[in-house]
Order: structure tokens, then sequence, then C-alpha cells
């Protein structure tokens, strides 16, 4: 009778032993999402799809293990602890850092096109050609609708006049540009002009920006668009790029 009584799992052990493999195959998945895009078998798409499902995944095996463990006193149960705990502890680093990044998409409107000067936006030249190949989204403007969910969501970016030659200024943007690790696409310094891409860091979406010098009798004004590829919206990625670019600029000339 003891020998049957120690055959039967604990309590606990069968969501232990689910959150350790749904933890993993959702490790795996995340990975997977992450490294193809890098290496270039996934597109962007489908690199987020995979990332999707191993966080759901992951999800998951935060429930279970923690309720596995909570049945089984802190055992685990027949299942192995090191890995329940492991599941764990993955399932709620990814779960927070997915919400943490949702936090910041907040109040984001689904627009993808976003500049400084929604009445005389920055156009594209040397990059049309580029994302005749792979953009899902024409280079043209968005237009008013677009215009007008920008300034009602990013109020704040807004042209940036700077009191230094506009000689200076653009070679202080083109250094920005390579510091922020974007391809050059061209740097027209006659025209006042800097394009380049982006890349975002996972699955590695497209983004295209320009860049606009005008010099004044005074200041230099200085105007930025930055476009996504693909997607109707952008979960604001494409504010925070122009934003930081500016506030890199300007750290940038005080130097």
């Amino acid at each position: 009778m003891k020998d049957a009584l120690q055959t039967i799992p604990r309590k606990g052990s069968r969501l232990s032993s689910i959150g350790v493999w749904t933890g993993l195959v959702g490790v795996i998945l995340a990975a997977l999402s992450g490294l193809g895009a890098q290496a270039g078998f996934l597109a962007p798409f489908a690199s987020m799809g995979a990332y999707t499902g191993g966080s759901l995944l992951l999800l998951i095996a935060l429930i279970t293990a923690a309720l596995g463990l909570i049945r089984s006193g802190g055992t685990a149960g027949t299942a192995s602890l090191p890995a329940t705990w492991l599941a764990l502890l993955a399932g709620l680093a990814v779960t927070a850092n997915n919400g943490l990044v949702m936090g910041q998409a907040r109040g984001a409107p689904p627009i993808h096109d976003i500049t400084t000067d929604t009445d005389n936006p920055p156009a594209f030249v040397a990059i049309i050609p580029l994302r005749l190949v792979d953009a899902q989204n024409p280079p043209e403007y968005s237009g008013p609708e677009a215009a007008a969910a920008q300034k009602q969501a990013f109020p704040d970016l807004q042209p940036v006049f700077i009191t230094q030659p506009a000689n200076v200024v653009f070679a202080a943007a083109k250094a920005v540009v390579a510091e922020n690790g974007w391809t050059l696409v061209e740097a027209s310094e006659r025209d006042g002009r800097i394009e380049a891409t982006a890349e975002t860091g996972w699955a590695h979406f497209k983004d295209d920006v320009v860049i606009r010098i005008e010099p004044g009798r005074d200041q230099t004004r200085v105007d930025v668009r930055s476009k996504s590829r693909v997607g109707r919206g952008d979960m604001g990625a494409n504010a925070r790029r122009v934003r930081d670019f500016l506030s890199a600029l300007q750290s940038h000339l005080a130097r």
C-alpha cells in the first residue's frame, strides 16, 4: 500500500510539467523569431508571429508553473523543480517586457508616418527606389488624417531651431545617424537633406528617415520625418525615433 501511494504523482506535478514544456517551446519560438529575422530567413511579420506565439506560451508557462509550485508546496511535485522555476522566470521576464512595450505604445494612434512639419513634410528622394522594392506603404506623406492624429497624440513633435550654422548642424545630424546605427542612403549638404533607413531591434521592420536642414538668418531649422515601410500602425516607434534623434542632435551640438 505504501509503495502504491509513493507512485501517485504529488499535487502540482501536472501543472508544473505543463509549465516546463510550454516554457521550453515558448523560449524556442521567441528566440527563433529574433534569430530568424536577423539571419534573413524570417520576414518581419513572420518573425512577429513567431514571437507572439512564443509570448503566449510563456504566459501560459508563467501561470501553470506558478500554480504547480503553489499546489505542490514549492516542490513542483514529480516535475523538475529547477526547470519549473526557469519556466516561471522566463515567462515572467517576457510577459513583463511585453507589458512595458505595450505601456510605451499606449495612446499611439494607428499611423506610421511621423514628421515635425505636417504642413510641408520632408520628402523622400533617394529612398524612393528602395521603398518600391519591399514597402507596402507609399513614400508620399499620409495626409491630413495622419497629421491630425499625430498632433493629438504627439503635440511635442515640432521643428527644432538651432543657433549654429547649417553646415555644423548637417555634420552633427550625419554623425547622429551613424551613432544610431542607421543605414545612410544619401547625405546632400547642398540640398540640406539626409536620408537613412532604421531597423527595429527584434523583428527588423524597416523604417525610413529623412532629415531636412534649412539655414536661416540667425537660426538653422531642422525637420525630421520617419515612416514605416509596412504596417498600418507603429505602436509609437516613429514618434520615439524622431524625438530621440532631435534630443541626440541637440546633445551632440552642445558638446
